[in-house]
């Protein structure tokens, strides 16, 4: 047995191996496209979109689940289902999620072929079984719950938007970043397990502020996250809860910057100079606050909830005359400014309903 290399593969390894696949690797390059009905070229781009690594044309390194999940693939495609020249593309949004949680979850499944072994050293008159019981029976059930957890997903993801074409789709939406401030110079000393944990528990306390306030997180990325929200109020909210919630005396402070408008929402992830406006709004925030934009300064005004306050323009990278507005929360008993007497503003600041402000 080999791997992708071509090198050998220990017995242990071949067993795991034959239960992840589904079966023993028994096709070349050229038998796996031509079994799937695909052009070679067209196969090895689809292969590399899915993050596998090149092979030589003489390693038998592909299953019979390679080729029915290849025939899928060009079935789709073939109905519509995946849009013409978006297959590639179509297949990195699949398989980028989907190697980051195997990353998280190789250990797991190693750990339980250990304990298989460890049994089997116990009980040496017992036979050994043709798959390892405990990696089958761990594997089995990583796979139900992701099945459901992934169709949950989908429903609340047809929920958001039940009308939405096939493909890409233009929508309304409120983008948020949050970023840790001096992320770099607080983890330099620290040791991988320390880091480790810190990252845990941010990505842990900003995945649930954001779903507990119905947005979605698009990515995180080390010390930063970039989510959505379709209402402007439950954006504000995300945005202030999460530096209140992640505060803590051994931690970097979090800063916010939100931005609402047109948004490309593209296989899970979102693009536009909305998305641009927001990460620059976080680099100017200072720790602990949200800056927010134009256009959702002018939507928060009108949720009493709210305190909305301007603060000068600032030049930065792509933006040469930007205006943030610092959000926070108002008290109960606060009146809430008017449109015309908002402390320390000029007129043609002012932020209006539609995003533009009355000339003099």
């Amino acid at each position: 047995m080999h791997d992708e290399g071509g090198t050998r593969r220990d017995p242990i390894a071949a067993q795991l191996d034959r239960l992840l696949l589904g079966g023993r690797r028994r096709y070349t390059r050229a038998q796996v496209a031509h079994l799937s009905g695909l052009p070679p070229d067209r196969f090895r781009r689809l292969w590399h979109a899915l993050g596998f690594a090149e092979v030589a044309e003489d390693d038998v390194v592909f299953t019979d689940e390679d080729v029915a999940a290849l025939r899928t693939l060009l079935d789709l495609a073939d109905a519509g289902s995946v849009g013409p020249g978006t297959e590639a593309s179509f297949a990195r949004a699949l398989a980028q999620p989907l190697a980051r949680l195997a990353d998280w979850q190789a250990p797991l499944l190693t750990g339980a072929l250990g304990r298989d072994r460890a049994a089997r050293h116990d009980q040496p008159d017992v036979p050994s079984p043709d798959e390892p019981l405990a990696a089958d029976a761990l594997l089995s059930r990583l796979r139900d719950v992701q099945d459901h957890v992934w169709r949950r997903h989908l429903a609340a993801a047809v929920e958001r938007a039940p009308t939405a074409p096939p493909g890409d789709e233009i929508r309304e939406l409120a983008v948020g970043f949050a970023d840790l401030v001096g992320y770099t110079t607080r983890t330099r000393g620290m040791s991988g397990a320390e880091l480790g944990v810190m990252v845990e528990d941010f990505e842990a306390t900003a995945a649930e502020v954001v779903a507990r306030g119905g947005g979605r997180v698009v990515k995180t990325v080390g010390d930063g996250v970039l989510f959505t929200a379709t209402d402007p109020a439950a954006a504000a909210e995300i945005a202030l809860s999460l530096p209140e919630r992640w505060a803590a005396g051994d931690r970097p402070p979090l800063r916010v910057g939100l931005a609402h408008g047109r948004v490309l929402t593209r296989l899970g992830d979102v693009y536009s100079s909305v998305v641009n406006l927001a990460s620059r709004l976080t680099t100017v925030a200072r720790a602990g606050s949200v800056l927010v934009d134009r256009e959702l300064a002018a939507r928060l005004r009108r949720h009493p909830g709210y305190r909305i306050e301007p603060l000068q323009r600032r030049s930065v990278r792509g933006f040469e005359d930007l205006q943030p507005w610092l959000v926070s929360r108002s008290d109960a008993d606060e009146e809430p400014p008017r449109p015309d007497a908002m402390v320390g503003e000029r007129a043609d600041d002012v932020p209006h309903p539609g995003g533009r402000a009355p000339r003099p």
